[in-house]
């Protein structure tokens, strides 16, 4: 969470609600269904407004947003009487809980210090108000015992699951973009001063400085920067002379346009798409997230239920017409139920200063 002044918070929420037309009759507390969502919906242009305007204002005063799964409204959470009587002017919908911002990142900061193991990771669920833990495979019985035991002490902060496969970056040997004799694909076409590139996941632009469309093909781009571990993106300015269009391939003989960028909000419905499993859905679990890979670990990541698979690193998850993330790894999928991670993809644009067209 960005911290910001608190003189700023009322007026900025305000003036948000003006712009958007939200509503001046919030729901209660009552109203607010917290449990993990039956079905998913992708977030109104005003909820995405709301949602970044809640974490660049409320700041600790708030620990988290996220898509109630009735009614499709964005969720403050709030920890302070003066953050819910903003939130509450502002029209938005408020949920009174316990635990801070302040208190869930101690809980991540305790597990990072304790309990930092490859094939763990986690992030904060805002519909719980917990630190979600994820252990694959991987993990043996004494490390379980050792993450179970940091929990404990954490008083209800974290909560633990296990998860099928093991946690990996998805990059395959061996068609979408080619470097390094590995095969990645492309998440995001964009532009900055009239030139083109696209972004991708740092780990693939870690393994060459040259790409192509396909296997042995001729060069079409070079890397022009890169970010793994702790982040994971990176990106390639097109040397071929092409103008690409700022669409993803959908796959099925169509695309998406995009024409912007976003977080992505906790319950909201996103789509993957990636040159091994092409197109998939899923929702969006956690974000903050920290993934404990064999060769680093990723911060600020974003969680979902997609299904993805070796090869499709570095492609798109997107909302309609709105990019959200740079894929970056899983630990598999278990019938249509998968554990897609990505790196946020407004920090990688704003990075490299370019934007989506």
């Amino acid at each position: 969470m960005r911290r910001d002044s608190r003189a700023r918070l009322g007026l900025s929420l305000l003036l948000v609600a003006g712009a958007l037309g939200l509503g001046a009759a919030p729901a209660t507390a009552a109203d607010v269904h917290s449990a993990t969502p039956t079905t998913a919906a992708i977030p109104s242009a005003s909820a995405y407004a709301l949602d970044a305007a809640v974490e660049r204002t409320l700041g600790a005063d708030t620990a988290g947003t996220y898509l109630d799964s009735r009614t499709g409204n964005l969720v403050v959470t709030v920890t302070t009487d003066r953050a819910e009587e903003q939130a509450r002017a502002a029209g938005a919908t408020v949920r009174r809980v316990a635990r801070s911002a302040a208190q869930l990142d101690a809980a991540m900061e305790t597990l990072e210090a304790e309990a930092k193991i490859t094939g763990t990771s986690w992030g904060v669920d805002p519909r719980t108000n917990q630190v979600v833990v994820e252990a694959d495979s991987s993990v043996s019985v004494r490390d379980m015992a050792r993450i179970e035991a940091v929990a404990e002490r954490l008083d209800g902060a974290v909560a633990i699951k296990r998860v099928p496969g093991e946690f990996r970056r998805e990059v395959l040997g061996g068609g979408a973009i080619y470097g390094g004799g590995s095969r990645c694909s492309a998440a995001f076409n964009v532009t900055k001063g009239g030139a083109r590139y696209f972004v991708t996941a740092g780990h693939c632009t870690n393994l060459s400085a040259n790409w192509s469309a396909s296997s042995g093909g001729s060069v079409i781009g070079v890397r022009e920067g890169t970010s793994f571990p702790t982040n994971d993106y990176g990106i390639v300015r097109y040397t071929d002379g092409s103008s690409p269009a700022g669409t993803v391939d959908l796959y099925n003989g169509s695309t998406q346009d995009i024409t912007s960028a976003a977080n992505a909000v906790v319950g909201q419905a996103i789509r993957k798409s990636g040159s091994t499993t092409q197109v998939t859905s899923g929702t969006v679990t956690a974000v903050n997230v920290t993934v404990n890979y064999g060769d680093g670990p990723v911060h600020g990541m974003v969680r979902t239920t997609a299904c993805s698979a070796g090869g499709d690193s570095g492609g798109a998850h997107f909302a309609g017409s709105v990019a959200l993330g740079i894929h970056s790894g899983s630990s598999g999928c278990s019938g249509t139920s998968g554990s897609a991670i990505h790196q946020p993809v407004v920090e990688a644009l704003s990075a490299y200063g370019v934007t989506v067209y």
